[in-house]
């Protein structure tokens, strides 16, 4: 069986690691640090430029938890549309209520909005308090695929759980795997719970090329250096999940 593998990228360079790297689709987004925001339609149209891979972006209007306002829900909406306009295969969000659970109404306005885009939902599913009744939600909306880590802390972790989705979800929506898979976890996450397709950051410390810094001054929690794209992780993801029983 062949498994699918979507890096999350969050940038030209990420972007391009991707692709060396042999994925198979990637997610876009930028500040990956805070779990991911929206990127701007320049780096929207850049990677369509560079890259033919299928291509999943990332709605999510700030860090923090998933219960929007009005206006932050506007912003999504104007977002999702910017994204059909510009050729993008899938956008990826989640919207919940104060409960805890899937906020229907919002999800559904905004999943008929990014038609004939994929609609992902993304890890906002596990923090819900009840991931059968979650996922029976997401189905009767038409989702096509959530991400999850069956509510573990990696997806390593919620192998049993992702294992129950899969079966409960019989084809009628994917179940995409993601947290803190690497080269020395995926075959045992994909083996162990039936998922077909995982969702991997395979990051690396990038250092700057800067000779003169300045210490005395933060420029934020990774100061001159940041994370990107590691296109031999994905190799070797690939080699680990594609080796023969």
């Amino acid at each position: 069986m062949s498994i699918l593998i979507e890096a999350c990228v969050d940038g030209i360079r990420s972007a391009k690691a991707a692709v060396a790297g042999g994925a198979d689709r990637m997610e876009l987004c930028v500040d990956r640090a805070s779990g991911g925001l929206t990127p701007s339609s320049g780096l929207i149209e850049s990677v369509r430029e560079i890259s033919t891979l299928p291509l999943a972006v990332l709605i999510r209007p700030r860090p923090g938890d998933f219960l929007y306002d009005d206006s932050e829900f506007s912003v999504m909406r104007r977002n999702v549309s910017r994204c059909r306009e510009l050729g993008a295969e899938a956008v990826v969000f989640g919207i919940v209520l104060p409960d805890g659970t899937t906020d229907q109404r919002r999800v559904a306005a905004l999943a008929a909005l990014a038609r004939p885009m994929d609609v992902v939902f993304h890890r906002a599913f596990d923090l819900t308090p009840d991931v059968d009744a979650a996922l029976d939600t997401l189905i009767e909306l038409g989702i096509d695929r959530v991400l999850t880590s069956g509510q573990g802390r990696t997806a390593y972790d919620g192998i049993p759980v992702l294992k129950r989705l899969v079966e409960r979800a019989v084809g009628r929506i994917g179940v995409l795997a993601g947290g803190g898979i690497k080269p020395a976890n995926a075959r045992a996450i994909v083996t162990g719970s039936g998922v077909t397709e995982i969702h991997m950051s395979a990051a690396k410390n990038a250092s700057s090329g800067m000779e003169f810094q300045r210490t005395d001054i933060v420029l934020g929690p990774t100061g001159y250096g940041w994370s990107e794209t590691d296109a031999e992780l994905i190799r070797r993801t690939r080699e680990a999940v594609s080796l023969q029983p």
